[in-house]
Order: C-alpha cells, then structure tokens, then sequence
C-alpha cells in the first residue's frame, strides 16, 4: 500500500509541475512576427483620359490627379488604397530643350539621395524597354520612404519621373511582399508607357 500511495504523490507532483510549466509558457511573449499580407493577381487596363502619355495600370489602383498646390498639369498618383500606398507620377514636357532635360535628370538623383542617411544601399541603372526605349531606375534597401524610382524620356518633348510610396508606419521588411508589387507594378508601367505625338 505504501508504495501506491508513493506512486500517486509523485505522479501528482510531476502533473502539477507540468500544469505549472505549461501556464508559465502560456504568460511568456509571443516571438516577433509579420503580418500575412495576401496579394491580389496583377491585372492590368489602360490609362488615358487627355494625357500626353498612355500606359497600363494595375485595376486595383485608382488614378487621381496630385493635387498639391505646386502640382504641375499631368501629375498623377497612382492609388493602392489597401496598402496605403501609390506611386507618385510627375510629367515635365521638354519642347526639345536638351538643358531641361539635363536639369530634370540631376534632380532625380538630387532627389533619390537625400534618402541616403537611412538607406543600407543604393542601385541606380539603365534599363531598356521591350519597345527600346531607356528608362532609368533607383532603387533603395531600408528603412526609406521611396525604395524605388524612376524617370524616362523621349530625350525630345516628354519627360515622366516616378517614385513607389507606402504611408505607413511598418518595416519596409515586413512590407517587402507589398512593396514588391508596387515595384513590379512600376515596371509594368514603365515597359507599357507609350508618348502621344
């Protein structure tokens, strides 16, 4: 009988330092972790409406003229309203004016490397379009407000700059999968953009 009654303590004993164990590990904080963001499929459809350029857009994004007091005609925000996020499209005509352009391309860099106190690095090169045009392309890693901009021209009458943002607080990290379809989207616009004559 004695040892039964042994037996049942100890077993008692074990099940009431497990119970404790498991409700300690049950107050511990959770590990850090990311939110799940679910991506729709890219589908895409034509932009227009009385612009000099025409190019395709993502049919989850909304067009809206900027509408900021210096905001110059053709200047447009490509909306994400499920991200809060856009991709801001400033136009420049150039009516063949070589120095403008000249100017219009230093501010890009002017403007992608005031960024460069918080970004861990910068890539800058020239890609070519399908249809052989030449686009330049920023692209930023870390914590910055923009990780990806561009221009193109026609180096003659047209001149389009444009910058992906995401308005929110987050880590562009645990943002990477958004962020990687906005630029994905930005390429699509770049390889669909067409000038009007």
């Amino acid at each position: 009988m004695r040892h039964w009654i042994s037996i049942v303590v100890v077993s008692w004993f074990f099940l009431a330092c497990s119970d404790k164990t498991a409700e300690q590990k049950a107050d511990l904080p959770r590990p850090k972790g990311y939110n799940r963001i679910i991506l729709p499929k890219a589908k895409y459809q034509d932009v227009e409406k009385g612009h000099p350029f025409t190019f395709e857009v993502s049919q989850y994004a909304q067009v809206m003229p900027d509408t900021v007091s210096w905001a110059e005609p053709h200047w447009l925000y490509i909306y994400y309203p499920q991200w809060h996020a856009f991709i801001q499209l400033t136009y420049k005509p150039l009516n063949k004016d070589q120095k403008k352009l000249a100017n219009l391309i230093n501010d890009a860099y002017i403007l992608a490397a005031k960024h460069q106190g918080k970004a861990r690095g910068i890539q800058e090169y020239v890609m070519t379009t399908r249809s052989g045009r030449k686009a330049g392309i920023i692209e930023l890693d870390g914590e910055v407000a923009t990780s990806f901009q561009f221009y193109t021209t026609d180096s003659l009458n047209h001149y389009l700059r444009g910058a992906v943002y995401v308005k929110t607080a987050t880590q562009n990290d645990s943002l990477a999968p958004v962020i990687q379809f906005l630029k994905k989207d930005a390429m699509h616009l770049i390889q669909t953009l067409q000038w009007k004559p």
